[in-house]
């Protein structure tokens, strides 16, 4: 039995997803949870063999919270489904420790067919992504800034486009002010930006944040 934890801000898509795998006999929704931080003490308090995680939500990001995930349990398997493109987000969650990146617009089936790969430990990939991946090889130059970011630079990249001040970030992040703004200068640096505003632009054009 496939013991699977649920983590989505709307409780409409967390309901039909436990009636879709209520009908896999291989399927256990043993959790849920609303928000980021409810994952981490999913992690912290139920046997899961795999979260499928959404990216946009309250208190805490999706990215923030696989790596929140990641830094407890690096070995349980995390299904980003998210209403983002691919495009948007796939290849730097991946790379960030993800196991595999499917958008809400997918095929059901498709769905099913990830968890059964990733819990075997492998890494689902569709096709759109491995070919951003083959791209990202074959062109190193033409990444995105925003796929240059390590795990904290990119936590920092998107709390700032959202507008999150750098004391508040320290403060939720468990990480010094003076730690906080060298990511922040980091993360300028790399993007090649001025100011917190271009970071939001950024982000909005890049389809990073709604």
């Amino acid at each position: 039995m496939i013991r699977i934890a649920i983590v989505d801000d709307h409780a409409m898509v967390r309901a039909g997803l436990r009636q879709f795998f209520s009908d896999q006999p291989d399927f256990a929704v043993v959790a849920e949870a609303a928000s980021g931080r409810e994952a981490v003490d999913i992690v912290r308090n139920a046997e899961v063999d795999v979260i499928v995680l959404d990216i946009s939500m309250p208190e805490q990001s999706g990215v923030d919270a696989l790596a929140a995930i990641k830094a407890r349990a690096p070995d349980l398997p995390v299904l980003i489904l998210s209403g983002f493109a691919e495009s948007h987000y796939a290849t730097t969650l991946l790379r960030l420790g993800a196991s595999g990146y499917l958008n809400k617009d997918c095929d059901p089936e498709e769905i099913v067919k990830a968890i059964r790969t990733v819990c075997r430990g492998r890494k689902y990939i569709t096709a759109a992504v491995a070919e951003q991946l083959a791209d990202t090889l074959g062109e190193g130059g033409d990444r995105p800034l925003h796929e240059t970011l390590s795990e904290r630079e990119l936590q920092v990249f998107l709390r700032l486009a959202k507008g999150e001040t750098i004391g508040h970030m320290a403060e939720s992040m468990s990480l010094s002010v003076k730690t906080v703004s060298t990511y922040r200068t980091r993360v300028m640096e790399k993007m090649k930006l001025a100011s917190n505003s271009d970071l939001t632009y950024y982000a909005l054009k890049a389809g990073l944040i709604q």
